[in-house]
């Protein structure tokens, strides 16, 4: 996928991942702007990123996901800062929402996503790093 080929993570701590992405033409719309499938493939993967990030071995199946276009999101070799955040994580859904800032620090998008995380595929792979993000308190680093 795009978003997966080219995101480069900046940092992570459980419930919040941060990356950029450099526009590259594959991305782009014929405005010549970042195009709109790009940022929602962008928020399933952040998002499910975010959820990841909680220690989740599996980050669950999409049940909902949009975005917002606040404004076009650069256009080609411009980089794009992306946050994920883990609004709330259940025994069944997992809620994220994901902002896409230009150079500026402006907003140019946002978006949520929804997964049904119940019923891991292998839970027993599941972790719970410290607060920090630096250390496992509980499962295993396999």
């Amino acid at each position: 996928m795009f978003s997966q080929t080219l995101l480069k993570i900046i940092s992570a701590i459980p419930g919040s991942v941060e990356a950029s992405l450099t526009i590259r033409p594959e991305g782009i719309n014929r405005g010549k702007t970042l195009h709109g499938g790009a940022i929602c493939s962008i928020t399933d993967t952040m998002g499910s990123l975010a959820l990841s990030s909680t220690g989740l071995h599996s980050s669950g199946v999409s049940t909902d996901i949009g975005a917002t276009f606040v404004r076009a999101a650069g256009k080609e070799g411009d980089t794009i800062k992306i946050l994920s955040t883990v609004l709330s994580k259940g025994r069944s859904l997992g809620f994220t929402k994901v902002e896409l800032r230009d150079s500026s620090n402006r907003v140019v998008a946002f978006g949520h996503h929804t997964k049904f995380i119940g019923r891991s595929s292998n839970p027993e792979l599941d972790v719970r790093f410290s607060s920090d993000g630096e250390s496992v308190v509980a499962g295993s680093e396999k």
